[in-house]
């Protein structure tokens, strides 16, 4: 039985909708502005498609842009990159097909949007009336059954009548999955800027290469590297064939993000979870090599599918990850992350 929304929020003036005309370009329409959206409830979800954070929401998003397009909903989407490789339109144009996401994506990469919004967050929403004004917004995950409960009302208000007021039920997959009770280890980074608990014996080097080892043992959250690497400030390049990233964490699954080198070429990894490849839970390859075209996200599942059937905690996990010319960054999102 799906949830009933019941009663109405009180909803705030909190200013006028910014235009969108700062918007690099625009994917699954033309260009949107506050004068062509005026008489839509608009509903503006500010993403970007290697957090973590801004995926496991996108059921619901594209759950309500079904629902209510016919009530005067329109949803869009502004992809605000956090790091360089998500400003290149071909990624978040991959990112979007593969994501299903079918609403309007305007492609925030010079940050304009977000400036105008005078957003701080990854992800979040920002509820619009049909006369362009802001009343509402979320920053962060959860509170699904406020924000549709937001939107109903602000369709009300614009006049729309007939509205199913069940709350939608969605169940995310692979990335979009909801995140598990059992995380013990925050996001983690392998760039210098925002990187800690590196682990390897050799200090870090910053924009050069250098050869490192992998402990023995970690601690948990402590991360290695094992090869030659180029640290920069967002991530780590690997420059020579055997390299590992070695990682012990606390959680239901390990989100991955990497890059090939810019030549396109597809790359080829491996993932070990415990000196085993993965099992195929949660939608991931079972086999020890994978190939991927372009940067995305990746997610490992903790333990294997007979180990999860098993055991009904999560432990902690050591994964090993390498292969030539790769950008790697790792984390595992928590909700409410603040990324600026």
């Amino acid at each position: 039985m799906r949830n009933v929304i019941v009663g109405g929020p009180t909803l705030a003036y909190e200013g006028r909708m910014p235009d969108l005309g700062g918007a690099t370009t625009w994917l699954n329409s033309v260009p949107l502005t506050r004068e062509s959206l005026r008489g839509k409830v608009v509903l503006v979800h500010i993403w970007t498609y290697t957090c973590i954070n801004s995926l496991r929401p996108l059921p619901y998003v594209k759950a309500w842009a079904d629902k209510y397009k016919e009530a005067g909903l329109v949803v869009v989407g502004v992809h605000t990159p956090e790091f360089s490789v998500e400003k290149e339109r071909a990624n978040v144009e991959t990112a979007v097909r593969d994501l299903k996401v079918t609403y309007p994506v305007a492609i925030d990469s010079d940050y304009r949007l977000w400036e105008a919004f005078a957003n701080r967050y990854w992800p979040a929403l920002y509820f619009v009336d049909a006369k362009g004004r802001i009343r509402h917004h979320f920053f962060g995950e959860g509170e699904y059954v406020e924000a549709e409960r937001v939107l109903q009302e602000l369709l009300r208000e614009s006049g729309a009548g007939g509205l199913d007021e069940r709350a939608v039920q969605v169940a995310g997959e692979g990335v979009e999955a909801a995140p598990s009770a059992a995380v013990q280890s925050p996001e983690t980074y392998v760039g210098y800027r925002r990187g800690e608990r590196f682990a390897s014996p050799e200090k870090l080097a910053t924009d050069v290469p250098r050869t490192y080892r992998a402990p023995e043992r970690l601690l948990p959250n402590q991360w290695a590297l094992a090869g030659s690497w180029k640290i920069g400030p967002e991530s780590a390049v690997l420059e020579t064939a055997g390299g590992h990233i070695v990682f012990r964490f606390h959680s239901r699954d390990l989100h991955l993000v990497l890059a090939p080198s810019k030549d396109g070429r597809p790359v080829r990894f491996k993932v070990r979870l415990d000196g085993a490849p993965p099992g195929d839970a949660h939608g991931t390859d079972s086999a020890p090599e994978r190939q991927r075209r372009g940067p995305r996200a990746s997610s490992l599942p903790a333990h294997s599918t007979r180990r999860a059937r098993r055991r009904s905690h999560v432990r902690d996990r050591v994964p090993r990850s390498g292969r030539p010319r790769v950008r790697v960054h790792v984390w595992l999102g928590i909700k409410g992350t603040r990324h600026a």
